[in-house]
């Protein structure tokens, strides 16, 4: 039996590859959401304040995501040992996960736009689904990896929002 080199290595996950899982969580809530509301249209939020709130958080979203991945890849370049102060720039001052909290900015802003209380009610169930299980493996991953200095950085920053 032929068995490929993959095979015979153990594949250790890396952090982006456990965030891919967790950013296909909020499309998926986002898809069941869109479903659910075909089939159960409820609409309860005022048209006069969906369209500006929901343009406003899709505008902002992708802001606040594209900042905290540039500000991760000039920190995953950086190639001296890293401090609390490293981990703690740009957005990740505010929050540790600052890309989950766009995501979840993107798929709400999509569901108060199109006033769609399922997508907003899946997206609000995507964020936690996803903070609870994958986030927590990547803050798993980074503590093994970093050690004190991205413990002292956790206990610097708000981890839940």
């Amino acid at each position: 039996m032929i068995q490929s080199k993959y095979m015979e290595k153990e594949i250790k996950a890396t952090v982006h590859h456990v965030l891919s899982y967790s950013y296909s969580v909020f499309w998926l809530g986002l898809i069941l959401g869109m479903l659910v509301d075909l089939a159960y249209p409820i609409r309860i939020i005022p048209k006069a304040i969906t369209e500006p709130i929901g343009l406003a958080l899709m505008i902002l979203a992708p802001l606040l995501i594209f900042w905290a991945q540039s500000t991760s890849y000039k920190l995953s370049l950086k190639k001296e040992k890293l401090t609390k102060e490293d981990f703690g720039r740009g957005p990740y001052k505010l929050t540790g996960s600052p890309t989950h909290l766009g995501l979840m900015f993107l798929s709400l802003g999509f569901g108060v736009l199109i006033n769609s209380i399922f997508v907003i009610i899946f997206t609000i169930i995507s964020y936690f689904v996803s903070r609870h299980s994958f986030v927590k493996e990547e803050e798993k991953m980074l503590s093994e990896r970093y050690g004190e200095e991205y413990l002292n950085y956790k206990k610097s920053v708000n981890t839940w929002l």
